[in-house]
């Protein structure tokens, strides 16, 4: 991979990168076998959204034995953590980089986002920049974050809401995903809850008597379908039925949808995405006699902002260690690392787990669980993000720069 453009304060740190990397590579050689260990443990131990307290306990037993100081439990969920180390020089101006951990997988078919292969390489960067610190210090604070429910639940906005990124100037992650990309964004999403509420009757005796709350539910269906003939390209929407009716022979007085509304501008899916959305499912109660509650009961997920300066940084690492990146990566899924990118400078890249397998199938649960593929995703991931991190730390050049594209 070659770097045809690069901002100027990331030019000391992209020169250094391949004494930074090799560096990196041979402190990883006594951790690689315990960070394995570690996404193979979360991938036999599959925890949905904030019931992961199997992954919490080995990540913060980990981050413990490694020398940082672990605080169990942050703004009210249980299975969230905060790991913190700095550099015995480090006064309050130095420099303070967050890297996050995921480990929540899937209802049903486990870790298909890899959330596991998330957690081991956000746990292996944070102690390899603790070793290379350790043996030749700069000033810095360094956060591990863990963030439970990432799928579906955006666990990190309440920890933004409860000061996770106080203080905090850099956040960085990364991702398993089909190919390797750092430049790419992704959906703001919002989810809604639906109830329609009709009248129960006997299906066959008496029909005329009920109000059928499916018809309402699946009637919204078919308008949002005709809706999106009319929506831009990068509007995605899709639901599930939660609640069908009780029995064939029962007219439904109760149907529920659940259902997840994504565009790539914020903005374009608040003020008219939303809205439009809404009224299809105002339109079918109104038409079938039934009433309708739709609410919001997990907060909305913002499109990801990656900060330049770091893309810089990471694309750097990347081809040092031999990956070849895609160079203009589509908008693709939601993430509530976008949230994080709207209030401090953040970086958040794919790194190939499977060439061409899609995250959110069984496929890639499979591949997230096998040690062949798994080993060099975790120890080229570990090292990418901790040589953005060591990099910035050593160069204020990058912080500074990073806040300042990002002021911007």
């Amino acid at each position: 991979m070659s770097i045809t453009t690069v901002r100027p304060a990331a030019e000391a740190g992209i020169a250094a990168m391949p004494e930074t990397v090799a560096t990196l590579q041979s402190l990883l050689e006594s951790r690689l076998t315990t960070l394995v260990d570690v996404a193979a443990d979360l991938h036999a131990h599959p925890e949905i959204r904030f019931t992961e307290t199997h992954a919490a306990a080995r990540l913060t037993a980990e981050l413990e034995l490694a020398g940082f100081a672990v605080e169990r439990g942050f703004a009210g969920l249980e299975t969230a953590f905060v790991g913190r180390w700095s550099t015995p020089d480090a006064g309050a101006d130095a420099p303070t980089v967050a890297i996050f951990c995921e480990y929540d997988a899937l209802e049903e078919i486990g870790h298909a986002c890899g959330h596991n292969v998330i957690a081991a390489c956000g746990l292996g960067a944070g102690i390899l920049v603790k070793d290379a610190l350790e043996a030749s210090p700069v000033p810095a604070h360094l956060v591990v974050i863990g963030s439970p429910g990432e799928e579906g639940a955006a666990g990190k906005v309440p920890m933004i809401d409860g000061g996770v990124l106080d203080g905090v100037d850099l956040a960085i992650m990364v991702h398993p995903s089909g190919s390797d990309a750092v430049r790419g964004s992704s959906l703001s999403r919002v989810a809604l809850d639906v109830d329609f509420h009709g009248k129960a009757a006997h299906a066959a005796a008496a029909p005329e008597l009920g109000r059928n709350a499916l018809d309402g539910a699946t009637l919204s269906l078919t308008a949002i379908g005709m809706l999106r003939q009319q929506m831009t390209d990068d509007v995605r929407i899709h639901a599930i039925i939660t609640n069908g009716g009780q029995a064939p022979n029962i007219i439904p007085e109760r149907a529920a949808l659940r259902i997840f509304v994504r565009a790539g501008d914020r903005e374009h899916l608040l003020s008219d995405v939303v809205p439009r959305v809404r009224a299809c499912f105002e339109g079918a109660a109104l038409a079938t006699g039934t009433t309708v509650e739709i609410a919001e009961n997990t907060p909305a997920y913002f499109s990801l902002r990656s900060n330049p300066t770091l893309v810089d940084v990471a694309e750097a690492a990347y081809g040092v260690l031999g990956r070849e990146l895609e160079p203009d990566p589509t908008l693709a899924g939601s993430t509530d690392m976008g949230n994080v990118s709207h209030v401090v400078p953040s970086l958040h890249p794919m790194i190939c787990l499977a060439r061409d397998v899609a995250p959110h199938t069984r496929e890639f649960a499979a591949a997230a669980g096998d040690a062949d593929l798994a080993t060099p995703t975790i120890a080229d991931g570990a090292v990418m993000l901790a040589a953005t991190a060591l990099s910035a730390f050593r160069d204020p050049a990058i912080v500074a720069d990073a806040k300042a594209t990002f002021a911007e």
